[in-house]
């Protein structure tokens, strides 16, 4: 019989990929009718599936329900408002919230969603709702022909590709982060500050949403289910660290964004202080023929020097000899400053 294609939209029962593992070196597509007869026999146990399914559709919730038969937790978990990164166990069932980036993803809008699994010896069911691209990158490499002996592999080999992408994504950052840098060494302030805060705030939620629950995690790496072999659970502690060593550098970059944001903030200060200093200045050696000009355009009578032919001239003279007094009295202050 040979495999069906595989289609990346959903069928009727809101499977849009499955996969059969422990036939042969690959991995074979299959539909979700075959699914259901491989589900109801489960003849060897070194074969194991991957049904991976839309929960836009309809029809999804009510196909587990029927023929998968996953937790109660794991149904619980579509319908959570939490959406916190974690993996649990639930009657020997491993059940896993991982959030990843959309396939349009960008710095600037950082879009993500939720995918759900619920991982057993034999089957391992994924669940989302739009597009995700660690769960594709996992699909192009099962479909290379990659070695995925359990399901378990293919958690682990879910993390690192969602590691890889948040990767990405931080190395992108650095670059932003590296211009804004090179940008203030250079004087060039033009709304660096703004686009550093939106940076900063777009990386503190990649890391909120995709930080794994540490106490979960802790009780799962300490007491695995039964079926679980050994190598899978040291393969899952090692992705694990190496996921925490991305957030760790992402925490890090999040540290050099708020200090060039204080850096421009402190230059942007500096010249605002320089420049209503100047104004101060300006406004203090305008002083004195403001006062005058105020005393001498009033419309009474009595002003001094007015039938005097020399008395613009000894206006001025007082009028310049105060301008230099002012001068004088701020530069002294602030050469003590």
């Amino acid at each position: 019989m040979n495999p069906p294609p595989v289609e990346y939209g959903a069928d009727r029962s809101g499977l849009i990929w499955g996969f059969l593992f422990g036939r042969g070196d690959g991995a074979i597509p299959i539909d979700s009718n075959r699914a259901i007869a491989w589900l109801a026999e489960r003849r060897n146990d070194d074969e194991f599936v991957w049904l991976h399914l839309n929960l836009a559709h309809a029809a999804t919730e009510k196909w587990l329900r029927e023929h998968v038969g996953v937790t109660d937790e794991f149904h619980a978990a579509l319908h959570d408002g939490s959406r916190s990164t974690r993996i649990e166990l639930a009657d020997g069932t491993l059940v896993a919230v991982l959030n990843d980036v959309l396939h349009s993803f960008s710095l600037d809008s950082a879009e993500t969603a939720t995918l759900w699994l619920s991982v057993s010896r034999h089957v391992l069911i994924t669940v989302r709702r739009t597009p995700l691209k660690s769960i594709e990158r996992l699909r192009q490499a099962v479909e290379a022909g990659a070695g995925i002996p359990s399901t378990v592999a293919l958690l682990v080999h879910l993390l690192h590709d969602q590691g890889d992408v948040l990767v990405r994504i931080v190395r992108d950052a650095v670059t932003r982060v590296d211009s804004a840098e090179d940008n203030l060494l250079a004087g060039q302030l033009t709304h660096q500050r703004s686009k550093l805060g939106l940076l900063r705030r777009v990386l503190v939620r990649l890391q909120r949403l995709l930080a794994p629950e540490p106490a979960a995690l802790f009780r799962l790496l300490q007491r695995p289910p039964a079926w679980m072999a050994e190598r899978d659970v040291q393969d899952l502690r090692q992705a694990t660290e190496e996921f925490t060593v991305v957030l760790n550098d992402l925490s890090s970059l999040q540290e050099r964004i708020k200090l060039l944001q204080e850096e421009i903030a402190a230059q942007v200060n500096e010249k605002n202080s320089r420049s209503l200093f100047v104004l101060t200045i300006v406004t203090v050696l305008a002083l004195p023929i403001n006062i005058i000009a105020g005393l001498l355009g009033m419309n009474v009578g009595g002003i001094p020097l007015a039938e005097d032919d020399h008395g613009f001239w000894l206006v001025a003279g007082i009028v310049a000899t105060f301008t230099v007094i002012a001068c004088w009295i701020v530069v002294r202050r602030q050469n003590r400053e």
